[in-house]
């Protein structure tokens, strides 16, 4: 495993540890409720579909990972 991928994953790990941190004080992440994601509800339960979360989680990591993969 070279040290590229050791970094990267270090980087991922503390990332989440964060974001766990986070969560578990009750602080809420501004993703969930963009425009282009699709809630359904109806009487008996909904649907909710994060398209545009996903897609701005994409661009972000794609982003991460071209700065940190660059040689």
């Amino acid at each position: 495993m070279s040290p590229e991928i050791g970094r990267i994953l270090l980087v991922i790990g503390l990332l989440l540890i964060v974001v766990g941190g986070l969560a578990a004080l009750g602080v809420r992440l501004p993703f969930g409720r963009l425009p282009g994601d699709i809630a359904i509800t109806g009487e008996h339960g909904g649907l909710f579909i994060p398209i545009g979360t996903m897609i701005v989680i994409s661009l972000i990591l794609t982003l991460l990972a071209n700065l940190f993969l660059r040689r």
